[in-house]
């Protein structure tokens, strides 16, 4: 008679259980608890993973999790990361797992640079920002404070261990994260019960170690101008080169405000430095972004022409995704509308005989009184799998220390072999990696020998610091000796962004890329990780490749941009793409584009073939929503779109002309049609995000019902049932208080202007 053995069953995709890990972290040098330690569970047969951070106490809960095998993984700034696997958890059961953490070694950081030049001005006309303001908007919020040794132990079914819950929130201390430019350094929803700070705090500050430095002092180090002896980073970095702060005219406009540097200590203005080191407290450290404030209203008959570049970038939807399932909203610079909207698929159809089909529909602005929606859709034609480009793909990865995480490095392995499966026997890979050198990993080899591609992926593993620079070189060189005539030639950068050896403004990176794309060598960026990215470099290197640039979270992104949409991702069929709409002063009085704030073009630029602007893949669409208030509604048109492009390889431009007739407009929000209706949900959830101004009046739960609204079938689409359940997520995590309801009250907001402060 042979006993039975319990069978551990895999977790079931999108099943939930009722099995636990539960556990304590503590510092094995210190032997105290040590907070904030983000845990996450995964399991190879489950979708997605389970992440929850320690709290005060060092204590953690990952509940409702299915039976199976899983990894734990253990993850901290200044802290080694822990990962434990093959732990077997059977249904209904809680096991503890309690994990001693090993600091990591300190490591010097130098700063290279001068000061940033100071900037204090507006740039917006008619708004006076005084020091009443200021204070208004700059408040003080709560804040918190390779190897490891373990204990496992499994608990009876509902032990009285498994009751305690979890919080992300620390200990309280305001002293540990002001805030100026509305975001706080450790809460995770950026800001509780905001107190004033005095103007005279935020005009002579910036930022210190866990405080602020006024009039030279820091709240907490007295010697914050760069001593070489000191062993804190931040103590040794000059005061000009730590992170600048923001603030925020009423329309959203960015300022960026530095403190003023000693002369004598820096001579001669300079670039400031790709990154400094991390803040102390931060939930996610090292997060680099970078505002472009909020559009404008314009009056038409100051300037009918809108210009933009197309920008056809997801990576700031998949970013802020990251943030809220990690239960904290997104830094405000972190979201940008357009890539909000350009995630979603609107189902345009395919135009016949052109290059690109063109979708317009309008409706009243639940948001703004007297104001249209116009949704402006445009959709370059489709190019089947069979008729894509043979292409030679040169993957360039970043495999230094900061990568050395299941969620960065282990995802890009993961990520990479979805996409070879996807080639075929008309395409070449190569790989390179970046530590604190470059080196050839694979050599130019045909996908159909897929072995040998794997094992290359599967060899990788993390090394040295991070030398972007000599990577791309490197990749530039392989896949210029490799071209590909009349193909794709791609460089795909896969990393986190933070380069702290090699990528400077003086070295002429941004040149070199430039013309490679020139000669038919793109440049697309796919990034990974949470804390230590640098998403200003990620999305400008892509912009000036011509490429795009994503982020992947999770394994089902990155299945979507290498698989389900592999040839719009690797097939250009148009560049350099601009819209332009001119709005009829007849028929309208005024307009905002809402988004593309860092796209923006001139009049002049639009028909400049010398000016650069973004490229479109096969099947690819571009989504623009306008804010117009009309004048005479009677008229034929109230605008019309133009769209200037060059064919993939170049040459002269060319014009496709469209005018946008006023019955396109609908008499209400249910009257449009569902994908229009959706754009319009993504681009007010963005705009929430980032505190906008002209959002002000609409809530979350206006919001929710809105989405509420969009209707079957398209409210039963998986990405649109995960939009919903981030705004869900969002009403639930964002405290901030509205920072202009002092000076514009919301039941009083004009909404044709921001209001003038004196």
């Amino acid at each position: 008679m042979t006993s039975a053995q319990p069978v551990l069953a895999q977790p079931a995709a999108g099943s939930v259980g009722k099995s636990v890990i539960i556990g304590t972290v503590i510092d094995v040098t210190t032997r105290k608890p040590v907070p904030d330690v983000v845990v996450t569970a995964s399991a190879p047969t489950s979708q997605g993973e389970q992440t929850v951070m320690t709290d005060a106490q060092g204590n953690y809960r990952i509940p409702q999790l299915p039976a199976g095998t899983y990894t734990v993984r253990f993850e901290k700034e200044s802290l080694k990361p822990y990962s434990r696997s093959e732990i077997q958890l059977l249904a209904n059961r809680t096991i503890r797992l309690n994990v001693e953490m090993v600091p990591e070694p300190f490591i010097s950081t130098t700063l290279v640079g001068g000061p940033p030049t100071i900037d204090v001005g507006s740039s917006n006309q008619g708004v006076d920002v005084d020091p009443e303001f200021i204070k208004r908007i700059a408040v003080a919020r709560p804040g918190a404070k390779g190897g490891a040794s373990q204990s496992m132990e499994q608990l009876a079914p509902g032990a009285q261990s498994d009751q305690y819950g979890v919080s992300i929130n620390g200990p309280s201390g305001p002293e540990n994260g002001y805030v100026v430019d509305g975001l706080s350094t450790t809460d995770p929803a950026f800001g509780i019960n905001g107190s004033p700070l005095s103007s005279e705090f935020v005009q002579g500050g910036s930022r210190g170690s866990g405080g602020y430095v006024v009039e030279g002092l820091s709240t907490n180090n007295p010697s914050l101008d760069g001593d070489p002896n000191s062993t804190d980073d931040r103590a040794r970095a000059p005061s000009w080169a730590l992170p600048y702060m923001h603030i925020l005219v009423p329309d959203g406009t960015a300022q960026t405000t530095y403190r003023a540097p000693q002369a004598s200590a820096v001579p001669t203005p300079q670039p400031a430095p790709e990154r400094t080191v991390a803040p102390k407290n931060q939930r996610f450290f090292d997060m680099y972004f970078k505002g472009y404030g909020v559009n404008p209203t314009v009056d038409t008959e100051e300037e009918r022409f809108s210009t933009f570049s197309v920008d056809t970038d997801t990576a700031s939807y998949t970013l802020t995704r990251a943030y809220l399932e990690r239960g904290a909203l997104p830094d405000e610079q972190a979201v940008r509308v357009e890539e909000f909207v350009n995630t979603f698929d609107y189902g345009y159809a395919n135009a016949p005989d052109a290059p690109f089909s063109v979708n317009v529909e309008g409706f009243p602005s639940p948001a703004r009184k007297g104001y249209q929606v116009v949704h402006i859709g445009v959709k370059a034609r489709d190019v089947s799998a069979a008729q894509r480009k043979p292409g030679h793909l040169v993957f360039v990865i970043d495999v230094s220390g900061s990568m050395d995480m299941e969620n960065r490095l282990g995802l890009v392995k993961r990520s990479l072999r979805l996409l070879v499966d996807a080639l075929d026997e008309r395409d070449w890979v190569s790989i390179v990696v970046y530590g604190s050198e470059a080196r050839q990993v694979l050599a130019p080899t045909n996908a159909t020998q897929k072995a040998s591609i794997l094992g290359a992926i599967d060899s990788l593993h993390s090394e040295g610091s991070t030398n972007a620079q000599a990577g791309m070189e490197l990749g530039y060189a392989l896949a210029a000796s490799n071209m590909v005539k009349g193909g794709i030639n791609r460089i795909i950068l896969c990393s986190d962004g933070v380069a702290n050896n090699g990528i400077t403004e003086a070295d002429g990176i941004w040149a070199r890329v430039k013309q490679q794309a020139a000669a038919g060598i793109t440049l697309s960026t796919v990034g990974f990780g949470m804390g230590n990215y640098n998403d200003v470099l990620m999305e400008r290197l892509a912009q000036v490749g011509e490429g795009n640039y994503s982020y992947v979270d999770k394994l089902e992104e990155a299945r979507r941009i290498f698989v389900q949409n592999l040839t719009g991702t690797l097939q250009v069929v148009a560049k350099d793409v601009k819209l332009q709409v001119e709005f009829d002063r007849k028929t309208v009085s005024r307009y905002r584009l809402i988004g593309y704030e860092n796209r923006l073009l001139t009049k002049q630029q639009f028909n400049d073939d010398r000016v650069d602007a973004g490229e479109v893949g096969a099947g690819h669409a571009v989504t623009a929503l306008y804010e117009v208030k009309l004048r005479d509604p009677s008229q034929t048109n109230f605008g019309t779109l133009r769209i200037r492009y060059k064919a993939p390889e170049g040459g002269s431009s060319r014009l496709i002309e469209k005018a946008m007739p006023v019955t396109l407009l609908r008499p209400a929000y249910e009257k449009a049609a569902s994908p229009t209706r959706l754009s319009y949900v993504a681009a007010a959830f963005a705009e929430k995000l980032r505190g906008s101004y002209w959002a002000r009046p609409l809530t979350y739960d206006a919001l929710v019902s809105l989405w509420e609204e969009l209707g079957t079938p398209l409210k039963a689409r998986q990405d649109v049932v995960e939009l919903g359940e981030l705004i869900r997520l969002a009403k639930k995590l964002d405290r901030r208080e509205d920072r202009f309801e002092t000076i514009a009250p919301v039941r009083t907001m004009d909404a044709d202007r921001v209001p003038t402060i004196k």
